[in-house]
């Protein structure tokens, strides 16, 4: 068990300690004359605050100064990450505590922007307030959290981002459930507004009473047999509960702490100067060598960045995953991709030293033999590493060290990513043969279904009368009852 670094005269201290709930909440420090000094989120309370007193944790200068000071905790339980977010961010601007301003980096402050009183209102980050007659909600430290909140709230809330331009037509967003449709007349101006007031009301805290007023307006709504909106209502509040099993700072909240420890130990170890920002990972998915596929995830700054992802469909057949690593990091380092997505400053594998020779060889022949490439063993977390004799070093690290946590966090992502795209080629591939087998079903016929129903897997769910309607009773038949027989075979 971790030790504590909190002075034993304080007993006061170390007793609330022992009391934090592993909730979302807020948290405040307070010195001995009881001010506020800091104010923080948490999407685990009891983790996040024990963090700042544990004598393994690695702190900056200016969090050791904050730590000295810290004579009390209190703290407030939410519901959601989200709420924790912007009750953070009402009670900075609130107490202003020293430490808040001391401790944040030199980027702008961000703010929510509505223009709710405009004839097309519109919900936007802003570095800036201004006297413009908006509405404002912030400050906000973390943007990242405060992009992906709003992205969760749209749904709920649907609300414009910009004033269309020459545009008649409603956007993809409209469809999709995220936009108001002003432009096309699908909302009116009244109706819109009434929707921004709800997501107002959420930005001030006052959740609960806003999830009471809609089950009371929809159950209403119900009553009176006004279907459509009661169907509104419902998902609406659908949505609000759902942000309850959101991660919507919960990586990052960990990751604002032990980053700095974790890349710098992962640094020392592979023997590079600073450490690595942006780490790729790669991990092998098949099934007796058949849909064999390879994902590259990458984490920046110890944070996933999703959108940087790529997977592979190998081309090499056979069950060889030394050959197959080799043909991932070959694709990956090829100028084309290189040119495109750039280059790591760090190349985990996962796998053992078959894996990470094969890698190793792929990377030198590419020409970047200067970027640090290391494997995972799964079966002990075994840090393989090749030294500059040309020997492998296997290094067991503590279970619990930073960076075994951040190995295994970028290691497990790839393995995730890897099976889900093989997962997806086997349904295709196992479609494709289905219909392949059917008589009467040619080329053609097999565009015309795909086309029709969008992908493979809505050929699978389409009903025999759908089928029928589209090929003809018999041929519709024929299919209706070969995609049964691969059903009950499934399962």
């Amino acid at each position: 068990m971790k030790q504590l670094k909190v002075k034993a005269a304080n007993k006061k201290l170390e007793t609330k300690l022992s009391k934090l709930p592993a909730t979302p909440g807020v948290y405040f420090h307070k010195d001995k004359a009881g001010e506020i000094i800091y104010i923080g989120k948490a999407a685990n309370l009891r983790n996040r605050v024990k963090q700042y007193f544990q004598n393994s944790r690695y702190h900056d200068p200016k969090t050791d100064m904050l730590i000295g000071e810290i004579a009390d905790v209190d703290w407030t339980k939410v519901e959601t990450e989200v709420d924790a977010l912007f009750l953070e961010a009402e009670l900075v601007r609130r107490y202003l505590p020293r430490y808040n301003i001391l401790l944040r980096d030199d980027k702008s402050l961000q703010f929510i922007r509505i223009d709710y009183s405009s004839d097309y209102p519109t919900v936007r980050l802003v570095r800036r307030p201004l006297d413009d007659g908006a509405q404002y909600f912030g400050p906000y430290f973390n943007g990242y959290a405060v992009k992906k909140a709003l992205r969760y709230l749209r749904r709920a809330f649907p609300y414009a981002v910009s004033r269309p331009v020459n545009q008649k037509r409603v956007t993809l967003y409209y469809h999709l459930g995220l936009d108001p449709g002003l432009e096309d007349g699908r909302s009116n101006l009244e109706e819109y507004r009434a929707n921004l007031r709800k997501l107002i009301q959420y930005l001030k805290g006052q959740r609960v009473t806003l999830m009471k007023q809609i089950e009371k307006d929809m159950k209403k709504a119900a009553k009176a047999e006004d279907f459509e909106l009661a169907a509104k209502l419902r998902n609406q509040l659908f949505s609000l509960q759902a942000l309850s099993r959101q991660i919507v700072f919960g990586d990052r909240e960990i990751q604002d702490v032990n980053r700095d420890q974790a890349l710098v130990e992962l640094a020392k170890l592979v023997g590079i100067k600073s450490p690595p920002r942006r780490i790729d990972g790669f991990d092998i998915s098949h099934i007796s060598g058949t849909d064999t596929t390879a994902s590259m995830v990458v984490f920046k700054d110890g944070v996933p960045e999703k959108a940087a992802y790529r997977k592979f469909k190998m081309r090499t057949p056979g069950n060889d995953d030394f050959a197959h690593i080799y043909e991932a990091l070959s694709r990956r380092l090829s100028e084309a991709n290189v040119k495109k997505w750039g280059l790591a400053d760090l190349m985990l594998i996962d796998g053992g030293k078959g894996q990470l020779s094969a890698a190793l060889t792929a990377r030198d022949t590419a020409g970047y033999e200067k970027i640090p490439t290391i494997g995972l063993a799964k079966r002990f977390e075994d840090l393989i590493i090749k030294k500059p004799n040309g020997e492998f070093e296997t290094l067991r690290l503590p279970e619990n060290s930073h960076l075994v946590k951040l190995l295994q966090r970028i290691r497990d992502e790839s393995h995730r990513f890897a099976v889900s795209y093989h997962s997806t080629l086997r349904r295709t591939r196992q479609t494709a043969s289905l219909l392949d087998e059917i008589p009467g079903v040619g080329p053609m016929t097999r565009k015309k279904l795909i086309k029709h129903f969008g992908s493979t897997r809505g050929v699978m769910e389409a009903s025999a009368i759908e089928l029928q309607k589209l090929l003809g009773v018999k041929t519709g038949a024929r299919v209706a009852a070969q995609i049964t027989k691969l059903k009950q075979s499934a399962t």
